[in-house]
């Protein structure tokens, strides 16, 4: 079945892509969920027609989200979580709290374009993948400290 996106969906595609998924992916989640139209020849002629006004605007998207890769830099985030006498993490430690680690240092990033490079579980220094935009990623480092 093909479709266009109308969001990005991790793990297929951004958005106007035009993908092929299987019939009951797109019919039973994609459709209902408001993230993709089914692929006929008016929406293809409608979504080339918005790529090529909106090419213009992509550069400057781009521009701005390689711009706030170039702030957060080399910063290292600072996260406590409780931990056990062995290091061990009570609970979970979650992109949420990452984001929200950054926004007190003056950054705004949506929450859901950070994921972990490996998930956190005892106290140490990881990495996260931080998603600006389909052409700009950026590694954050952060460290999980333990707190009683």
């Amino acid at each position: 079945m093909e479709i266009i996106l109308k969001d990005d969906v991790k793990g297929l595609g951004y958005k106007n892509d035009l993908v092929v998924v299987k019939p009951g992916y797109g019919r039973n989640y994609l459709l209902p969920q408001g993230l993709a139209i089914v692929a006929d020849k008016s929406a293809k002629k409608v979504v080339a027609e918005n790529i090529k006004q909106a090419a213009h605007k992509a550069e400057k998207i781009k521009t701005e989200a390689q711009a706030m890769a170039d702030r957060i830099g080399d910063q290292f985030i600072e996260l406590t979580a409780k931990v056990g006498e062995t290091g061990k993490i009570f609970g979970r430690v979650t992109t949420l709290q990452l984001a929200e680690a950054l926004k007190n240092k003056g950054i705004e990033v949506d929450r859901k374009r950070l994921s972990f490079d490996q998930e956190p579980t005892v106290a140490g220094d990881y990495t996260a993948t931080l998603s600006l935009h389909k052409e700009v990623k950026h590694t954050v480092n952060f460290r999980v400290a333990g707190a009683a």
